[in-house]
């Protein structure tokens, strides 16, 4: 598919309730993301995340892969897709094993994270990802790669993510009908933040906030780790559904003036200015003041932040997050968000736009391509960490070379 041999193609697919975005990059041998190919497609099929109607989720997601493939000029076969949703949730576990040949080998990494993650979980629900926050090796604390380290005890702090296990089946289906394999299902504000955050936010502290159509997520770092992820089901469909309402307008000319003219704060909309909105049926269109419109949307954007700051209140980390707040997401775009922000959460805020990824900036840097592109630079890490297994390990060889010896040393005893 790629014109040198060392590159490899990877895809991303954010499936959302408002549009799926196709993104294609090559990623060469050091771990570069060059996006070569971008499709999207209007979405019909999904709400707050979750499937509802999975013939217009196929149709959409092959319009986007075969706009992705044109542009890209190669054939798509397996694809790095999001998942978000209310039914998605999180806690925070540990394991402790043994370190059985005094230095920590891969084996040992592999047991300790199963430990953590032996935790009672609902039927309907299944682990997404076991995402390791830090190691202990015989209580000495704050270590991030214990490979090769010696030592008698080994404990993880993870971050474990489950999700409902049809909501997943169901995304996966959709990819299925489409003639294309997945290669792996991630959380979407996971996927985001490896695209829109820089390493000192990471490590400093902060909240990342991913607004989209159906849902808003959550996801809070502090020390370089995840430390807590959430869902709020408010995002931009309330929005559009508020404009529809209060203006007597269908809704697709409802996210038309939203999208062109709303604001989100009203001391920042001009009184004098006025915008043509369409009626219903056959009456003619009305004008109305700009403001008017920003005080329909207001009080929702106003809600939104208020409850993602009773989340932050909740999961204990609201002092702990001095680099303060990233909006991302289509939703976060609108004029006058972040200033509101600012006002709620007394802290920093600023929107965050795809970052870490060669190719095609003039497109990609928009929130709205935050998690499409995050899954590709995920895909890259998980494709470059996969490869480094694959390689012989020099402690695993060495504990095989010994066993080896020794039983060839007891059988010479023994005849």
């Amino acid at each position: 598919m790629a014109s040198d041999t060392d590159k490899k193609m990877l895809v991303g697919l954010d499936i959302g309730t408002s549009k799926v975005v196709a993104v294609v990059a090559e990623v060469d041998a050091e771990g570069v993301v060059e996006i070569v190919g971008i499709g999207s497609h209007p979405s019909r099929g999904m709400k707050k995340g979750v499937v509802v109607d999975i013939e217009s989720t196929v149709t959409a997601i092959q319009r986007a892969v075969e706009e992705a493939e044109l542009m890209a000029g190669c054939q798509i076969h397996s694809v790095y897709v999001g998942i978000a949703g209310s039914h998605i949730r999180s806690m925070n576990s540990h394991g402790i094993v043994a370190i059985r040949e005094g230095e920590v080998v891969k084996a040992d990494l592999e047991r300790v994270l199963d430990a953590a993650q032996a935790v009672a979980i609902p039927a309907d629900q299944k682990v997404l990802h076991v995402l390791p926050q830090e190691y202990l090796i015989d209580n000495q604390g704050g270590i991030k790669e214990p490979l090769g380290m010696s030592g008698v005890r080994l404990e993880a702090k993870v971050h474990l993510v489950t999700c409902a296990v049809n909501a997943a089946q169901n995304i996966e289906k959709c990819i299925q009908r489409c003639g294309l394999a997945v290669d792996g299902i991630i959380l979407e504000q996971l996927a985001s933040n490896y695209s829109v955050l820089t390493d000192d936010e990471r490590d400093l502290g902060v909240c990342l906030v991913d607004i989209g159509g159906g849902t808003s997520d959550i996801a809070i770092f502090t020390d370089g780790s995840i430390r807590h992820t959430g869902v709020i089901p408010i995002a931009g469909d309330q929005v559009t559904n508020d404009i529809a309402m209060a203006l007597r307008t269908p809704t697709q000319h409802a996210e038309e003036i939203k999208i062109r003219y709303a604001c989100a704060l009203t001391q920042l909309a001009g009184p004098d200015e006025t915008i043509k909105v369409p009626s219903v049926g056959d009456r003619p269109p009305r004008d109305l003041s700009r403001q008017s419109l920003a005080e329909v949307v207001e009080p929702r954007y106003d809600e939104l932040f208020t409850l993602i700051q009773a989340e932050l209140r909740r999961s204990g980390y609201e002092e702990l997050i001095p680099a303060g707040i990233v909006l991302t997401g289509g939703t976060s775009k609108m004029e006058g968000a972040m200033e509101l922000a600012e006002e709620i959460f007394h802290m920093p805020v600023r929107v965050g736009s795809p970052q870490h990824a060669k190719g095609l900036n003039d497109i990609i840097r928009n929130p709205i391509y935050a998690t499409a592109v995050g899954l590709l630079l995920f895909g890259a890490r998980d494709e470059h960490s996969n490869a480094s297994i694959r390689e012989p390990k020099v402690g695993v060889g060495r504990v095989t070379a010994g066993l080896l010896a020794g039983i060839k040393d007891w059988f010479g005893k023994r005849f």
